[in-house]
C-alpha cells in the first residue's frame, strides 16, 4: 500500500461509517436525553414539551436540553449553613405565647401554620414590625437614610442594580458607608446585572465596595447551563437588625415623583424585629454559594428579641425561602395551604399571573367554595407573550366567579397575597413557574390583622380606576386573539 493512499482510504472510510454511525448515534442521544426529562423534570407538561423538543429537533433538542432544562444547582452554601438557622424551641410550653403552641393559640389561621411548618425549618417569631413602602418614592429614600445610619454591616442582593440615577445614589451611599468602617456586601444577579450597560458591579467595585455576581453565566460557555437558574431576591439588612425586602428593583423606574421614561409601580417594606435574621441567613448562604466567603458574627448576626411595643410590632412572622435546590417549592406549598384555609376572602396582586394546573384549580376551588377572590393585575405588561397567556387563563377564573381587575397606567410589578383579615405573603415570588421553580426567591408570611388591613386599604386604592375584566369581554375576543393566547399558553412551563 502507498502510504499517500492512507488519508484518501481514511476519508473512504469515514465516509462509509458516518451514514450509519449518524444515526445510531443520534438515537442514542435521543433516548438518552428524553429519558432523563422524563425521570427528573418535575412538571409533566414540561417534561412533555422537552421530549417533544428532543425528538422534533434531533440533536439541537438534546443540546437545548442539557444546557436549560436540567437543574444542576447544588448550593453548598445551603448543607453548610443551614445547621445554624434558627431553629423551633426545644420546650413548647402552652402557657408561653411566644412559643409554637402559643402562637398557634393567638392566630386565626393555625391550619396554616401547621403546613408551613412542615415545609420549612424556620419557626414563625413574634414581635415585629413591617411597614409598607409604596414606589421608589417611599423605598428608596428609606433605603439610602438607613445605609447612611449604618454602623456595622450592610447586606444587600437584588436581581437588577441598573446604572442610572437611582443607581448611583445607592453606589454613593454604600460607598460612604464603607469609608466610615462599615462592612458591605452587595451581591447582584449575573443576569439581572446586564439590564444596564455598562453594568453597576465595576462602578461599585471602584468604590470600594466588595460586590459580586451570582451564578455568572457568560463566561466560560459551558455555564450557559446555568442560565435559567436566576436570584430574584430582594433583601437589604444594617447592621443585622433591620430589613428591607419586597419586590422593588434598584432602578430610577420606580421613582414615580420623578417622571421616569418607563414608571413601574411597586411595592416594598421594611421590616425590624426577629424575622430580620431569617433575612440575614437567605443573604449569607447566597454570598457563600457566589464567593465562599462566611458572614458570621455579632457584626452580621447580632442577638435580635421581639420588639417591645407589641401594639406597633403586631406582626408574626417567618422568612420562606424558595428555590431549585433544597428549597424547591416551599412557596407553592405555602400559597396552595393559604388558599385552601381562606374562610372569606383571597386578594391577589402579581404581575405575571401564570399559575399552573393545580394552582389554578386551587383558585377556583377556592371560589367555588364560597370564599371571595379578587385578582388584580396590570394592564400593562412588559412581557408580551406572559400577558397573551395570561388572558387565554382568566375565562376559567372568571366563570367560576373570581373577580378579576386590571389596573390603569404604569406597568405595576407589585406582588402579594391577603388572606381573610390576617395573613400576609410579602416578598419576590411571582405567581408562574419561573418564580415557582427556576428563581431563587424570598418572602415573608405574616399575620397581623394591623398589617392585613393595611395591605387591603393599598389594594383598594389599586382598583381606583381599573377596570374590571368580564366574561362578555373574553367570550367576545377575535378569534386571532383567542389562537394568540392559547398558542401563549401552551409556553407556560417554560415562561
Amino acid at each position: 500500500m502507498i502510504t499517500g493512499d492512507r488519508p484518501l482510504l481514511a476519508l473512504a472510510f469515514v465516509a462509509d461509517v458516518l451514514p450509519i454511525a449518524l444515526p445510531i448515534l443520534g438515537t442514542l442521544i435521543l433516548v438518552i436525553a428524553a429519558t432523563h426529562a422524563v425521570l427528573n423534570v418535575r412538571d409533566a407538561r414540561a417534561a412533555a414539551g422537552w421530549v417533544g423538543i428532543i425528538v422534533a429537533l434531533p440533536f439541537v433538542g438534546a443540546l437545548l436540553y442539557w444546557m436549560l432544562g436540567i437543574n444542576r444547582v447544588r448550593r453548598r452554601a445551603v448543607a453548610l449553613l443551614r445547621g445554624r438557622e434558627p431553629q423551633r424551641p426545644v420546650s413548647d410550653d402552652p402557657s408561653d405565647p411566644d412559643s409554637p403552641s402559643g402562637l398557634l393559640r393567638t392566630l386565626a389561621l393555625p391550619d396554616l401554620v401547621r403546613l408551613i411548618d412542615s415545609v420549612t425549618v424556620r419557626s414563625l417569631v413574634s414581635g415585629n414590625a413591617v411597614t409598607p413602602l409604596v414606589n421608589g418614592d417611599e423605598a428608596f429614600p428609606a433605603m439610602l437614610d438607613a445605609i447612611a445610619r449604618a454602623r456595622t454591616s450592610i447586606s444587600l442582593v437584588t436581581y437588577i442594580f441598573d446604572r442610572d440615577p437611582t443607581g448611583l445614589r445607592f453606589v454613593e451611599a454604600l460607598a460612604a458607608a464603607r469609608q466610615r468602617g462599615v462592612e458591605v456586601r452587595v451581591l447582584i444577579d449575573a443576569v439581572g446585572a446586564r439590564y444596564s450597560f455598562p453594568t453597576i458591579v465595576r462602578t461599585l467595585a471602584r468604590r470600594g465596595v466588595e460586590v459580586a455576581r451570582f451564578n455568572p453565566t457568560f463566561f466560560p460557555p459551558w455555564r450557559w447551563t446555568y442560565a435559567n437558574l436566576r436570584n430574584h431576591r430582594k433583601i437589604m439588612v444594617i447592621d443585622g437588625t433591620l430589613g428591607f425586602t419586597g419586590g422593588i428593583n434598584l432602578r430610577h423606574g420606580h421613582c414615580i415623583d420623578e417622571r421616569p421614561r418607563r414608571p413601574v409601580l411597586d411595592l416594598h417594606f421594611r421590616v425590624e424585629g426577629p424575622v430580620v435574621a431569617h433575612m440575614q441567613r437567605t443573604f449569607a448562604e447566597d454570598w457563600f454559594f457566589a464567593t465562599r466567603e462566611r458572614l458570621d458574627g455579632e457584626r452580621w448576626f447580632p442577638a435580635l428579641s421581639p420588639l417591645p411595643d407589641r401594639d406597633l410590632a403586631d406582626v408574626v412572622a417567618r422568612g420562606i425561602t424558595d428555590g431549585p435546590d433544597l428549597d424547591i417549592d416551599k412557596l407553592r406549598w405555602a400559597i396552595l395551604g393559604a388558599l385552601s384555609c381562606a374562610r372569606r376572602r383571597v386578594r391577589i396582586a402579581t404581575p405575571y399571573f401564570l399559575p399552573e394546573a393545580e394552582l389554578l384549580a386551587a383558585i377556583t376551588t377556592t371560589r367555588l367554595r364560597g370564599v371571595e377572590v379578587e385578582i388584580v393585575l396590570s394592564e400593562a405588561n412588559n412581557q408580551l407573550l406572559v400577558k397573551w397567556a395570561c388572558d387565554a387563563l382568566l375565562p376559567e377564573l372568571v366563570k367560576a366567579g373570581c373577580a378579576v381587575w386590571k389596573t390603569l397606567g404604569p406597568f405595576d410589578h407589585s406582588k402579594v397575597v391577603v388572606v381573610d383579615e390576617s395573613w400576609v405573603l410579602i416578598g419576590s415570588t411571582n405567581l408562574d413557574p419561573r418564580s415557582l421553580r427556576l428563581n431563587f426567591e424570598f418572602n415573608v408570611e405574616c399575620h397581623s390583622p394591623t398589617l392585613a388591613a393595611r395591605m387591603h386599604a393599598i389594594l383598594d386604592v389599586k382598583k381606583t380606576g381599573a377596570r374590571r375584566v368580564t366574561l362578555y369581554e373574553l367570550l367576545r375576543a377575535s378569534l386571532p386573539r383567542r389562537i394568540r393566547g392559547g398558542v401563549a399558553r401552551l409556553f407556560i412551563p417554560y415562561l
